[in-house]
C-alpha cells in the first residue's frame, strides 16, 4: 500500500505519514514502489499503527481493496478474480460455505472447475474475455475469501463489486473515460423507452442492446430491461470487467455477450440487428481505421474524413440496428458543425436517420469543460417516409454545470458539476416523447424546437441547438432586468451599511498603544486542540446515499464560491458520510486557505465533500466564528501550507490561533461574523452587477432595450 493508503487508514493527511517515517525508526520499511512513491506491506503497517494507538482495526473493505491494489498480477486482474469469486458466491450460494471451509491448497484445486461451470451458465461457453483468467486464480485465494466476506458485510455481491471497481476507477482517473450515471441513465431511457415504431404492448418487452465501446459497462448497466446485452471494447481488461459487472447485476438477463477488440476494425457482432445501441465513443481519434476501411459497407451515409472518427461510430451504430431501432451516442459539440462532416450530416438528415440533437450542460461527462451533445438516431424503415423535422434541445443554458471533475465518486460520479439531472432528464424526455409521437413539437424559446430539415441543409449543415432556438420573450427579458436593477440597488445600500467603521489604533489612558489580546496571548494549534478534546477533525469525500434518499454534498467549490451545497452523494454500497451540523467550521485543504466557512442552517445535514476538512468545536471551549476567523489569516495559512506538489495543500492541524477565554473569543467572533456578512453582500452585488451589465448589452444588441 502507498502512503496515501496509510493516510486513509489512519484518518490523517499524507504529510503526517511522511512525518512518521522521519521521526519513528521502527516505521515499516518500503517493500516496493519507487523512492518518490514507495509501497509498504499492509500487515506491517497495520501492526505499527495498532502499536502506536493510531488504529484499532483495518476495516474489511479497506483490507480487501489493499489486496487488490497490491496484487502481483495488477489491480485489474485482481478485480477480475474478485468478480469471479463473487459470481460463484451468488450462483453457488449453497455450495460456497463448504468450499470456503477448505484449506487454500484444496480450494485452489476445486475452484477453477466450479467457476468454469458458473461462468458457462451465466456467460455461455464462448467467453473469450474471461477464459484466460480462470487458470490463474491460485495466487488470489486470500483475496477471493476476502471478497466473499465483503459481500456478506455489504449485503450482496453487486454492491461489493461496485465498491471495489469504484475504488479502482477513483484511484486511476486519467486511465479511463467514464460515462457518469446522469447521462448514462438519460441515454438508456431515450434508446429503450419505447418508440413510435414499436407497438404500445411491446414497449416493456426485453431488448437487445449493444455498446460497441463499452469501457467498464456504465451504459449497459443503466439499461433497465435488457434481453440480450452485447458489448465490445478494444481494451481486453475493460471488456472482462464489463462482463462480470453485467453478470453480477441482479436485473441483467443471462444472455450476456461481451467481446474484446476494436469495433470499427474487428467488429465482434457483424450480423447483429439490435433494438438499441448506446455508445460513448472515443473523441478526436485520428487512428480509427480511415485507410483500411475506405470501402466498408457501413459507410452508408458517406465515407468519414480522417478527422471525423465520431461520424464513423455513428454509422457503425446505425449499421447494427434493426429497422426502426434507436441509437443514442454521446458526441463532442464540434461534430455538429465541423465542415469536414457536413455532407454526412446532410445525408443523415435527408434520409431521416438523425432524429434529435441534445446539448447537455458542461460537466456532464468527460471532457468536463465543454457541453457535450447527445445524438438520437433511428435506422430508417424501408418504405417509410423520412421525418421532415429534427428535434433540437438545449439544456446547457437552462441547467448550467460547472465544468470539472466531480469529486464524489465511482464510474464518473463527480460533484463539481452542478447539474440538476432530474430537471435535465424531465426536459429532454418530455421533448423527445412528444416529438417521437407526433413528428413535430411546438417551440419553447431558448429550450427546444422541431426544426424543418430543409432549413438545416445549407452550406454548413450546422446542427448546434443554440444556433437554431428562438430567444426568450423580449418582455420577459426587460422585466427581469428591471428586477435585477432593483435588487442591485438594495444590495449596494446594504453594502454601505455593512462597511466596517473607520479603523483606529486603540490607545490606553496615557496615550500609549493598547495591548492586543490576540497578540499577547499564547498560541495553540488545531492539532493540539483536537488532542485536548476542544474540537474534533473529520475528512470529507466518503459516503453513499441511502436508497431513494438523495443527500446534498458541500463541495470545495461551494466553500470557495460561498454557495449552498450543490453536489449529491452517489448511490452505492452503504457507507456513512460525514454530515454537517450548525456551528461546524469547514476548511478546503487545496488552494492555500483562501476560504473558511462556518456551517449555517441551510447547509446543515449536507455531507462533507472531498478535499474538505471539518472542525467541530466544543461550544463550551471554542467559538466557531473566532476559530474560522483566525484560521483564515494569511500568515496562518501560509505557514501551514505545503508546496511540495503543483497544488498548495493545507495541513489543518498546523493552523494556529491564540489562547483566549471564551468571552474574549466571542468578541472576536462577532467581528468576524460581521466581516463575513459584508463579504457575502459584496459578492452578491458583483453577481447582480455582472448580470445587469450583460443583460443590457444583450438587450441593446437584439433590440429589446431602447438606447
Amino acid at each position: 500500500m502507498t502512503a496515501a493508503g496509510i493516510a486513509r487508514l489512519a484518518g490523517v493527511g499524507r504529510a503526517a505519514v511522511s512525518n512518521w517515517r522521519r521521526r519513528h525508526a521502527d516505521f515499516p520499511k518500503p517493500v516496493g514502489g519507487t523512492e518518490a512513491s514507495p509501497s509498504f506491506a499492509l500487515a506491517d503497517v497495520e501492526r505499527w499503527l495498532r502499536e502506536q494507538g493510531k488504529l484499532a482495526e483495518v476495516p474489511l473493505r479497506e483490507r480487501v481493496w489493499q489486496q487488490i491494489a497490491g496484487h502481483p498480477a495488477g489491480a485489474v486482474t485482481a478485480l477480475v478474480h474478485a468478480g469471479c469469486a463473487l459470481l460463484l458466491v451468488r450462483d453457488r450460494s449453497a455450495a460456497w460455505p463448504a468450499l470456503a471451509a477448505l484449506p487454500d491448497e484444496r480450494l485452489t484445486g476445486v475452484l477453477p472447475v466450479a467457476l468454469e461451470e458458473t461462468l458457462t451458465e451465466r456467460l455461455g461457453p464462448e467467453r473469450p474475455v474471461l477464459t484466460p483468467t480462470v487458470s490463474a486464480l491460485a495466487p488470489s485465494v486470500p483475496l477471493l475469501r476476502g471478497a466473499a466476506d465483503l459481500a456478506a458485510e455489504m449485503g450482496g455481491v453487486r454492491p461489493a463489486f461496485e465498491f471495489l471497481l469504484g475504488r479502482h476507477l477513483d484511484a486511476n482517473p486519467r486511465q479511463y473515460t467514464l460515462t457518469p450515471p446522469g447521462p448514462a441513465s438519460l441515454m438508456a431511457a431515450l434508446a429503450t423507452g419505447g418508440t413510435a415504431s414499436r407497438a404500445a404492448a411491446d414497449t416493456r418487452a426485453p431488448l437487445t442492446v449493444l455498446d460497441p465501446a463499452c469501457g467498464t459497462g456504465g451504459l449497459l448497466s443503466a439499461v433497465e430491461r435488457p434481453g440480450a446485452v452485447c458489448g465490445q471494447d478494444a481494451d481486453h481488461d475493460l471488456a472482462a470487467l464489463t462482463a462480470l459487472r453485467l453478470a453480477l447485476s441482479a436485473e441483467t438477463a443471462a444472455d450476456i455477450r461481451v467481446r474484446s477488440g476494436d469495433s470499427l476494425r474487428a467488429d465482434a457482432f457483424p450480423a447483429l440487428a439490435a433494438d438499441a445501441v448506446l455508445c460513448h465513443p472515443p473523441f478526436n481519434e485520428r487512428n480509427w481505421g480511415h485507410d483500411e476501411l475506405a470501402y466498408d459497407p457501413r459507410w452508408e451515409y458517406g465515407f468519414p474524413a480522417r478527422t471525423e472518427s465520431e461520424l464513423a461510430w455513428v454509422q457503425h451504430a446505425l449499421a447494427r440496428l434493426r429497422p426502426g431501432g434507436t441509437a443514442v451516442l454521446l458526441m463532442p459539440p464540434a461534430a455538429a458543425s465541423r465542415r469536414s462532416g457536413r455532407r454526412i450530416r446532410a445525408d443523415l438528415l435527408r434520409r431521416g436517420a438523425l432524429r434529435a440533437v441534445v446539448a447537455l450542460p458542461a460537466g456532464a461527462a468527460p471532457p468536463y469543460g465543454i457541453p457535450l451533445h447527445l445524438w438520437v438516431l433511428r435506422r430508417p424503415v424501408p418504405g417509410e417516409r423520412p421525418g421532415a423535422e429534427l428535434l433540437l434541445v438545449d439544456t446547457a443554458s437552462e441547467h448550467p454545470g460547472q465544468g470539472g471533475r466531480d469529486g464524489q465518486g465511482r464510474d464518473g460520479r463527480d460533484s463539481r458539476d452542478r447539474i440538476d439531472w432530474p430537471a435535465v432528464h424531465t426536459a429532454v424526455r418530455d421533448a423527445w416523447t412528444a416529438f417521437d409521437r407526433d413528428g413535430t413539437l411546438a417551440a419553447t424559446p431558448g429550450e427546444s424546437r422541431a426544426v424543418p430539415v430543409i432549413e438545416l441543409l445549407d452550406d454548413d449543415v450546422d446542427l448546434a441547438p443554440a444556433r437554431h432556438l428562438p430567444p426568450r420573450a423580449a418582455a420577459e427579458g426587460v422585466t427581469q432586468l428591471a428586477l435585477v436593477r432593483e435588487r442591485l440597488a438594495e444590495t449596494l445600500h446594504r453594502t454601505r451599511e455593512l462597511t466596517p467603521a473607520p479603523l483606529t489604533e486603540p490607545a490606553t489612558a496615557d496615550g500609549g498603544p493598547a495591548s492586543r489580546p490576540a497578540a499577547t496571548a499564547g498560541t495553540t494549534t488545531v492539532g493540539e486542540l483536537a488532542r485536548a478534546g476542544a474540537l474534533t477533525l473529520h475528512a470529507g469525500g466518503a459516503g453513499t446515499a441511502p436508497a431513494g434518499a438523495p443527500v446534498a454534498v458541500l463541495t470545495d467549490h461551494d466553500v470557495l464560491a460561498a454557495q449552498p451545497p450543490s453536489g449529491t452523494l452517489p448511490d452505492g454500497p452503504p457507507e456513512d458520510p460525514v454530515l454537517l451540523a450548525a456551528g461546524d467550521v469547514v476548511v478546503p485543504v487545496l488552494g492555500g486557505g483562501a476560504a473558511v466557512r462556518v456551517v449555517d442552517t441551510p447547509a446543515e445535514g449536507a455531507a462533507l465533500g472531498r478535499n474538505l476538512q471539518l472542525l467541530r468545536p466544543d461550544p463550551a471551549a471554542l467559538d466557531p466564528w473566532f476559530l474560522a476567523g483566525f484560521l483564515r489569516a494569511t500568515a496562518n495559512t501560509r505557514q501551514a501550507s505545503s508546496y511540495a506538489s503543483t497544488a498548495t495543500r493545507l495541513d489543518v492541524r498546523r493552523l494556529q490561533l491564540p489562547r483566549l477565554p471564551l468571552a474574549e473569543q466571542r468578541r472576536f467572533g462577532e467581528r468576524f461574523r460581521a466581516l463575513a456578512e459584508f463579504e457575502e453582500t459584496l459578492r452578491q452585488a458583483s453577481r447582480l452587477g455582472e448580470q445587469l451589465v450583460q443583460g443590457l448589452y444583450d438587450g441593446l444588441a437584439d433590440g429589446t432595450v431602447a438606447p
